[in-house]
């Protein structure tokens, strides 16, 4: 890598040092059981937006009403955006004419985009209207955004309570999620990115004349405003076809960076937050440093791959382009606005969220820069994962961690002054088991049928990273594409879709039960038995158990797909 790559790296580190803390201070005072910053303006339009929805702000829900108001929340979502792209033709705010989106493409889109999944199998420049994007897709990707961190929040606040029924208001976290934390931070963004360069517009696409004489299609639109929140809630679904790597939606190497700002901030800010709520710093420092280790690793494998030279361009070929340097091939798939490094360092970060954008075809990387992406989504996005779905996703793996250094001293675990029990463990099984469950299983279809196959461009071992590539972005939520893989067919339509909403609600409901199974416990005193979880310790065995599940739950498949690429060339 270049100085000027290192410091990248390096000003990104430092300005997540900085904001991260700061903001999960925040984020805890918002969701803490005392005053909250806003309340004097905010507080007072939440209050009757709620009571004017038949929503009681002081009432708290059971677990299971809150997994019922999540649940039938993001039902007529689904509806909802479903109508507006079928009718779309009919509304206004549609400068370049959409037509109606096709049922099957409408279904998946709604499915992805109330998910936080954002996969995309159409263009969006050419498909979506004006009205779609805004009133539909820009939307969900807030309120998907603040229904996962709903979640974590409710999950955190079982952790800590003391033989409680109730574990929050899902409709009353929905709403201060929105007004106070993306919101705010998302308008300040896309003043921003619209100050940077980043389009922002409500024209339709116009026709000019190159410089060849040739004409050319310019689209427009509310790029920025949208680019903000894509990013901030992890949800990643671009405006247009090229998404982050597209010029309209990323034109400098400081939006770039401001990109990574955004993607990354509330992931870890929720750590600290965690920190704050539970009255034990070190317990967010812990999962806070678990993320970050498995993400250092993940950019580390990722530069070293896509940085070394192409062992399959020889010194022939590279005079053939008109270069001595072998390393010339790593550059196919990359955008010369931010080279081979900035791709190795964008890539990590958007698949250890749930993020899914990219500014490099994820296609064209290295076998093993490929993989590394790849095996960044299967981790459960936990590096650091999506806003709120990392949070608890990493949460889970800790009361597994906790579970088994229990086995290891002969106690039973506790964590948080909590026992973890039979019925919490059987809870987390469930949430780690579901979504291989969904990716192996549609993806061992999907390899040995006619309807599976005929989407499929390549053959062999990179077909099938393709393949496994497409159905864990769904199953996990990221929304990221491999590329090669023809979707638009009504088999990956229906099944990139079932996979959306596995990866998203059978993962929400055990972790709500789990947090109603806790809050309803008696805190136990830390004894001298009590094994230590705010330790350096602790957090190398929770990154050993995250890598362990899933290196024994998809190392065939990784090994029959990119490992055996890379020993290949």
């Amino acid at each position: 890598m270049s100085a000027a790559n290192w410091g990248q790296l390096g000003l990104l580190v430092i300005t997540l040092a900085v904001i991260c803390p700061l903001l999960g201070r925040y984020l805890a005072a918002v969701f803490g059981d005392g005053p909250a910053p806003g309340d004097r303006w905010l507080g007072r339009i939440e209050r009757r937006v709620l009571r004017w929805c038949r929503v009681d702000p002081d009432a708290e829900q059971h677990w299971k009403a809150y997994a019922a108001s999540v649940l039938a929340f993001s039902a007529t979502a689904i509806v909802a955006l479903y109508g507006l792209q079928r009718l779309q033709g009919l509304l206004p705010l549609n400068p370049d004419d959409q037509s109606a989106v096709g049922a099957a493409t409408a279904w998946n889109t709604a499915v992805s985009f109330v998910t936080n999944t954002n996969w995309q199998s159409y263009a969006g420049e050419s498909t979506m209207s004006h009205l779609t994007q805004m009133a539909g897709l820009a939307v969900q990707n807030f309120v998907s955004a603040a229904a996962g961190i709903a979640v974590a929040v409710a999950l955190v606040r079982g952790l800590v309570r003391s033989r409680s029924n109730t574990i929050g208001n899902f409709w009353v976290d929905l709403t201060r999620t929105v007004t106070r934390v993306l919101l705010p931070i998302a308008a300040l963004a896309a003043i921003v990115l619209g100050a940077s360069g980043v389009v922002q517009n409500l024209s339709g696409q116009r026709i000019v004349t190159t410089v060849e004489g040739a004409t050319q299609s310019i689209p427009g639109g509310p790029i920025a405003s949208q680019v903000a929140i894509k990013q901030l809630g992890t949800n990643g679904g671009g405006f247009l076809n090229a998404n982050s790597a597209h010029p309209f939606e990323n034109p400098t190497t400081f939006t770039n960076f401001l990109h990574l700002v955004l993607i990354l901030a509330i992931p870890f800010a929720l750590a600290f937050a965690f920190g704050r709520l539970a009255g034990d710093r070190r317990q967010g420092w812990v999962v806070a440093a678990a993320m970050a280790t498995l993400l250092a690793v993940g950019i580390g494998i990722t530069t070293w791959a896509e940085t070394s030279p192409n062992p399959q361009l020889t010194a022939a070929g590279a005079d053939q382009l008109g270069t001595s340097d072998q390393s010339a091939g790593s550059m196919e798939g990359k955008e010369v606005r931010f080279g081979t490094a900035g791709c190795a360092l964008y890539a990590p970060i958007t698949t250890g969220t749930s993020t899914g954008a990219v500014d490099c075809a994820h296609d064209s990387m290295s076998p093993a820069g490929g993989g590394a992406a790849l095996f960044s989504i299967l981790l459960g996005e936990v590096s650091p994962g999506g806003v709120g779905s990392g949070l608890y996703g990493m949460l889970v793996f800790v009361l597994l961690a906790v579970f088994i250094a229990g086995l290891m001293v002969g106690r039973t675990p506790e964590y948080l002054g909590k026992r973890i029990q039979a019925a919490e463990v059987k809870l987390v099984v469930l949430y780690i088991l579901f979504v291989p469950f969904a990716v192996l299983v549609f993806s061992a279809i999907s390899i040995v049928s006619r309807f599976g196959l005929e989407g499929l461009l390549n053959q062999g071992p990179h077909g099938l990273s393709e393949m496994v590539y497409a159905f864990a972005s769904a199953g996990n939520n990221n929304g990221s594409a491999f590329g090669g893989l023809t979707v638009t067919n009504t088999w990956y339509e229906t099944t990139l879709g079932l996979s959306m909403l596995i990866g998203r609600f059978t993962l929400m409901v055990p972790v709500l039960a789990i947090a109603g199974s806790l809050g309803r416990k008696q805190k136990v005193p830390a004894s001298a038995g009590t094994f230590p979880t705010g330790t350096p310790l602790f957090a190398g065995l929770l990154v050993g158990v995250v890598v362990i599940v899933v290196g024994l739950t998809y190392f065939p498949v990784l090994a029959l797909g990119p490992l055996v690429e890379h020993l290949g060339l």
